[in-house]
This record gives C-alpha cells, sequence and structure tokens, in this order.
C-alpha cells in the first residue's frame, strides 16, 4: 500500500496522524464553495469571509481561482458571487443515477401520509447535515426544511442520533473541533452524548426537543453507508404541541423504525453510492429487521471492517471553520 493510502485510511480509522498532509488551499476552497447553499445564493467577499472565518484576503484569492475554474460566477452590478457552471455540471453529473433516490423519496412520503411532520434522509457534512431527501406533510406547519438544505448537527434530533452512533474518540474528536469553530454548538452535543447514547442502545432511536426551535421536536435512527463509510440519518421533525415526547416514544418511534429499516436495506443494497441501487445477481446485504437496529448502531459494535467515520471524508483541520 502506498504512503498516501496508508494515511488515508489511518484517517478513516479515526487516527489523526498524517493530517499535516492535508493541502489547506484546497480545503479551504471547500470551505468557500460550501457558504453557497443555493444556485441563487449571492454572496461578497466579505459575507463569505465572515461564514468561513477566514481572511477577506485569502477569501478573495480563493474566490478570484474558483471563478477563473468556473465554479463560481462574478455578477459586476451586485459585486457578488454565485455558483458557476462547472459546479453545477458536477452535481448534476453525480445526480444522474435516481433510482434509489426514488426510491427513498417513496418511503418518506409514505410516511408523510401517516405523520404531520417533515420526514427528511440527511447526510452529514462536516457539523451540519443535509437533506438528500425529504417529504411534507401537506398540512404539517412550522416545518420548511428541503432537499439540499442545511442544519447544524446540535440543533436537530438526527445530529444528536449520529454524534451518538460514532465511536466515543471520535465522536470526542468531531466535538473537540466543533468547540473551536461553533463554540455554541459543542455544550448542546456533549452535554446530551451520555443520554443519547444510551437511548440508542436501549429504543434503537434518539429523541430531542426543542433544539432547532422551542416549537419543534425529533427523532432520529442513523443507519451505516457501507459505501461512504459514514452514518446517514433519517430524521422526523414534528410540532411540539401536536407531539410531545411521550407521544413520539409510543406512536411515531415505531413508525420510524420501520422506515429505517426499509431504507437500511436500501442503502445496504446500493451499487456504487447513494444514487443507484444493486442489480439482480450481484452480492448484496440482507436488510435487517427493525428489532435489530439497536444493537446494529450501538457506537461500541460494529461491523468488521468498518472505519470509524469522520475522518473517510473529513480530515480535521485546524482552526478553518466550515
Amino acid at each position: 500500500m502506498g504512503r498516501r493510502s496508508e494515511r488515508l485510511c489511518r484517517q478513516a480509522s479515526g487516527d489523526p496522524a498524517g493530517e499535516s498532509d492535508v493541502i489547506q488551499v484546497v480545503s479551504r476552497a471547500f470551505d468557500v464553495l460550501r457558504c453557497f447553499e443555493g444556485a441563487e445564493t449571492r454572496l461578497g467577499n466579505l459575507e463569505i469571509s465572515n461564514r468561513c472565518g477566514l481572511p477577506r484576503s485569502t477569501v478573495s484569492r480563493l474566490t478570484h481561482t474558483l471563478t477563473r475554474m468556473g465554479q463560481l460566477v462574478y455578477l459586476p452590478r451586485d459585486q457578488k458571487y454565485r455558483i458557476g457552471p462547472s459546479a453545477v455540471a458536477m452535481g448534476t453529473a453525480m445526480m444522474r443515477g435516481l433510482q434509489l433516490r426514488n426510491l427513498v423519496r417513496t418511503r418518506l412520503q409514505e410516511v408523510a401520509e401517516q405523520i404531520p411532520g417533515t420526514i427528511g434522509f440527511l447526510i452529514p457534512d462536516r457539523f451540519h447535515l443535509v437533506y438528500f431527501e425529504y417529504a411534507r406533510a401537506p398540512h404539517a406547519l412550522g416545518l420548511h426544511s428541503t432537499t439540499g438544505s442545511r442544519i447544524a448537527m446540535a440543533q436537530t434530533a438526527g445530529g444528536h442520533a449520529y454524534t451518538a452512533a460514532l465511536d466515543e474518540d471520535v465522536a470526542n474528536a468531531l466535538l473537540t473541533e466543533m468547540s473551536r469553530e461553533f463554540p455554541q454548538h459543542a455544550p448542546l452535543l456533549r452535554d446530551r452524548l451520555e443520554a443519547n447514547r444510551a437511548m440508542l442502545r436501549e429504543r434503537g432511536y434518539v429523541v430531542s426537543c426543542g433544539l432547532f426551535s422551542p416549537h419543534i421536536n425529533g427523532i432520529a435512527v442513523p443507519m451505516w453507508s457501507p459505501q461512504y463509510q459514514t452514518y446517514v440519518v433519517v430524521n422526523i421533525g414534528l410540532l411540539a404541541a401536536m407531539y410531545d415526547e411521550q407521544r413520539i416514544h409510543d406512536e411515531v418511534a415505531p413508525v420510524l423504525l420501520r422506515l429505517s429499516a426499509a431504507i437500511d436495506a436500501l442503502i445496504q443494497n446500493a451499487d456504487g453510492g447513494l444514487m443507484t441501487v444493486g442489480t439482480a445477481g450481484k452480492a448484496t446485504s440482507r436488510p435487517r429487521p427493525a428489532s435489530s437496529l439497536a444493537a446494529d448502531v450501538r457506537p461500541d459494535v460494529r461491523p468488521a471492517g468498518r472505519a470509524r467515520e469522520l475522518g473517510a471524508a473529513e480530515p480535521r483541520r485546524q482552526g478553518q471553520p466550515a
């Protein structure tokens, strides 16, 4: 195995060794692109600097380079930038295979017809979760997440379920970095971490109330994605006035566990990522029943060969915000 491959494997297993060779300018360029949450988002260098926590001079050089590459477009009248054609083309190319997404969306919509909330399938991006797919009951109030929406891990049941599923050392590393870059968020996760782990072990899900808003309660289940060596999450957000914590345990949790089992089977059968599913004749994992989910996502119990998350796709850096 080559030296770079060895370093990546160490990072994938949560070993910080070898992180000093991360090319900071590449990492910072992606930090800049993360600021643009939608195709219509327009930002100037000062706004990007404030969002990224990077010096304005550094942001200026990065936006100039990204514009030359077509990743950003400069708007002279506004003196701002927006996402460019190259970034859109890359995203479009990755979204070609929609079979799994359509299947996931169908499962989410079935639940949305039963429960008046927002049901989301989320993937991690550093200190946030991103809605990969979602469904919403027509009469749901106060919940406005859509595909591509980002929410801080500390402010959603999905983020609390995600961190509860991580190995202890990986979760601690995530919280340590979060405390530097988002000091107001880290305590929300750290203070509830042990209770969330206990709930995940005992019940197979995590419930969090009033994190995003005092009017919103949530419940979430993390699932391991072997393709991306990370946990993904199914999350349901509900109005607290309609669903208090006990009602979530009694009425929503059984529905969510069935949903997570169905989506977990799709993920395990995925061939080549979250965009496609395995075809007939290919070896696939057997679907796991909801009753086995609690044991499967325990932070201290992993299938052989699993990386310990975080470092696999997101090498930890020193002092550079998302």
